[in-house]
């Protein structure tokens, strides 16, 4: 008769084994309560957005990053948001793309846009990093700039405005529907960009 230890045995080896993760979605922000809700943390708010639409968490401390993972398209994807601060991002994504042998081109990053009204976003394959400090980080970590790009406008400085004070200050209430409509269509979009349909997915919601 078999004990329970082979029984335990017997079912882990009709376990479907899971898939590789082959993408990665980090959003970027910085950690902490008193920088909760600021408009540089846009990519933050997109990947809690995300993870809550699929029912999962982003909690795991992995490669100096809050990671969960989730199934999206038939993908397995490493959710992902760096704690190393705005400016060093590019470190944790790095690692994490390093640890899984995941090219430049299936990294998505999730990113505030000081060039946009709150209401809009922009997709793009590719290119420079248009003066956000953590895309710059990204791309100089990873030696490269062909990954896909979500930026979620939340607004132009005022004129005689300071850009820190700028984007770590608080999304206002006048602005927060257009902003939480943003994050929404963002959510609607990574599936598209991570099929690889980014002219679609431009097409639709830039």
């Amino acid at each position: 008769m078999a004990n329970i230890f082979d029984l335990f045995k017997q079912i882990e080896t009709k376990r479907e084994p899971l898939a590789p993760v082959t993408h990665i979605v980090a959003g970027l922000g910085n950690p902490g309560k008193e920088y909760a809700e600021t408009r540089h943390n846009a990519g933050f708010m997109a990947v809690d957005y995300l993870a809550q639409k699929l029912g999962v968490t982003v909690n795991r401390a992995r490669f100096d990053a809050l990671t969960g993972e989730a199934v999206i398209g038939g993908k397995r994807v490493l959710l992902m948001k760096p704690q190393t601060f705005m400016n060093r991002s590019g470190q944790s994504v790095r690692d994490a793309a390093a640890f899984y042998k995941i090219p430049p081109e299936n990294v998505l990053v999730l990113c505030d846009d000081i060039n946009l009204d709150v209401g809009r976003l922009r997709i793009r394959r590719k290119g420079s990093d248009g003066g956000q400090k953590g895309l710059r980080d990204v791309i100089y970590q990873m030696n490269a700039d062909t990954f896909p790009r979500i930026r979620l406008g939340v607004g132009k400085v005022p004129q005689g405005g300071d850009v820190v004070n700028w984007v770590l200050g608080r999304i206002p209430e006048a602005d927060r529907k257009a902003f939480f409509e943003v994050v929404e269509k963002t959510a609607d979009a990574v599936p598209l960009v991570l099929a690889g349909k980014i002219d679609e997915a431009m097409g639709k919601y830039n």
